[in-house]
């Protein structure tokens, strides 16, 4: 599985970003992605929800139902409670509904998240108990890497900001070394791209994705 949510799984690993200062409020990069994961998810068109997507288990249909259930499990973990409480696809919506479902799950993102002292507090994650801030960085990076596979698939091609996706990239290469791959990693290889790629390219890349 190419998943974030499945990125840190043991203490030494989940050091790797706790450890790690941040010169920025992730919540800025947070609301982001989400924007733009929403935008990307409301241009799918009906005939595309059968197509595959770069994340080889999931098609169309089936990552905008995840994207929906990934921005959900957001507010629950930013209010401290359980992630498992919010399954890990929104299969009560119907097709095409995602993006509107996506409107108030995004409100309640923004809501939840607007407390700065979220950052600082000790949320549980699927995969381990971590600074809201680092929580933060993780699913800045499920929400971008989601949003390529979901854009790649359907033709589109978002407004990606370099800035934020350069940040991304920071925390992620301390979060998963390219050494560490196979077995318990559930990320594919690191594929090669040169230093000039651009920025999105290099993140979809260093997750195993070919850009």
């Amino acid at each position: 599985m190419n998943h974030t949510e499945q990125l840190i799984e043991t203490p030494s690993d989940s050091t790797r970003i706790v450890d790690a200062p941040f010169a920025f409020d992730p919540r800025t990069d947070l609301a982001a992605a989400v924007e733009l994961a929403g935008r990307t998810l409301a241009a799918v068109r009906p005939e595309q929800y059968d197509a595959p997507t770069p994340c080889e288990e999931f098609d169309v249909r089936r990552l905008s139902s995840h994207l929906v259930a990934v921005v959900r499990r957001i507010s629950v973990i930013g209010r401290g409670e359980d992630p498992f409480s919010v399954p890990s696809f929104a299969d009560e919506i119907a097709d095409g509904a995602w993006a509107a479902a996506w409107v108030p799950a995004a409100r309640e993102v923004a809501e939840v998240w607007a407390d700065p002292g979220v950052l600082g507090r000790q949320l549980r994650l699927p995969m381990g108990v971590l600074p809201g801030a680092a929580a933060a960085a993780v699913y800045t990076h499920e929400l971008t890497v989601h949003t390529w596979d979901l854009a790649r698939a359907t033709g589109q091609d978002p407004d990606w900001d370099p800035a934020l996706i350069e940040r991304v990239i920071g925390v992620v290469r301390r979060a998963l070394p390219a050494e560490t791959r196979g077995g318990r990693i559930p990320f594919a290889e690191v594929v090669a791209v040169g230093p000039e790629a651009p920025a999105i390219d290099r993140l979809v890349a260093w997750a195993g994705r070919r850009p």
